[in-house]
């Protein structure tokens, strides 16, 4: 009973730990600046770090208040998500897995609650144990918002890295004075049809070209919906002012083609890149004329 009377002389543990981290701010980030996952980000100077320790107090003391400790979607983690994404992507650029990125956001945790203990050390035992498991709860949530954080960052990054591969295999060469050429190797998929498709019109403008050769010898084969994509981008480029003309279509994908119903009679086929490039030449007005053999016409 004395135990219960004095507890309800303080508030709910959840205000009480909003309370403890607004009065020991400046004691957890002093401390907390001193851990990796503060360092590792904040290399200029550790006042950057304890300025960084205290704007994550900020935020854990305003969930806290809110009473959604276990919430990683509180309004006051939403403050400090990119602080945390830096972080957690600092540390994953030194190499360390996802479960030591989350030991060091874990490591947090001690110093926050030896500062409570000794704070509270007056308090009823039981309102302790609540408070002390409020800190923990809320740190453990901190530990979730970083991992969901930083895995959305690596994400993104693989996204950008993935589109910008897909442009550089996708090169469009400048064959002749209004001929262009994209020379396809590997698989295609829907995605990297769209980035041809893409990369061939903005080619088309800045070349002025008339036209602009597809040339898939290096696809191994193609299914409808990549398909219908080539035959969108003939279709685009017609309407650019540019004649598309496609070459390189293997056995396989024409036998996919003909299964497939889709109908290229619009569309200028040549068996090779070479061959295509002469009926361009031919359409320009150049022809290309073989050299005669050494010695013929010497005298």
């Amino acid at each position: 009973m004395p135990e219960q009377a004095a507890a309800a002389q303080h508030g709910s543990p959840a205000h009480e730990v909003a309370d403890f981290l607004r009065r020991r701010r400046e004691q957890i980030a002093q401390r907390w600046a001193e851990e990796p996952l503060f360092r590792t980000v904040f290399t200029v100077s550790r006042d950057e770090a304890v300025e960084g320790g205290r704007a994550v107090v900020d935020a854990l003391a305003e969930v806290a208040a809110s009473e959604r400790v276990s919430d990683p979607d509180a309004h006051g983690f939403l403050l400090v998500r990119e602080q945390l994404a830096r972080m957690g992507a600092a540390r994953g650029r030194t190499g360390l897995t996802a479960s030591e990125v989350s030991r060091d956001v874990d490591a947090l945790r001690p110093p926050a609650v030896e500062l409570l203990t000794a704070e509270l050390a007056d308090a009823p035992a039981e309102h302790l144990r609540e408070c002390a498991g409020v800190l923990t709860v809320l740190t453990g949530t901190l530990r979730l918002v970083v991992m969901q954080t930083a895995l959305s960052e690596g994400q993104a990054l693989i996204d950008r890295q993935r589109l910008q591969l897909l442009e550089v295999a996708t090169p469009v060469i400048k064959l002749w004075d209004g001929i262009v050429a994209v020379p396809l190797i590997g698989t295609l998929d829907s995605a990297r049809s769209q980035v041809v498709m893409e990369t061939l019109l903005e080619a088309v403008v800045d070349q002025q070209a008339r036209y602009a050769i597809l040339d898939i010898t290096g696809v191994p084969t193609v299914d409808s919906l990549v398909a219908q994509h080539l035959m969108k981008t003939v279709a685009a480029a017609r309407l650019m002012g540019a004649e598309c003309v496609v070459s390189g279509i293997r056995p396989a994908i024409a036998q996919t083609i003909v299964h497939l119903g889709l109908d290229l009679g619009t569309v200028v086929t040549r068996a090779t890149l070479a061959d295509a490039l002469a009926h361009a030449l031919h359409q320009l007005g150049a022809d290309i004329v073989s050299r005669a053999p050494h010695g013929v016409g010497d005298r």
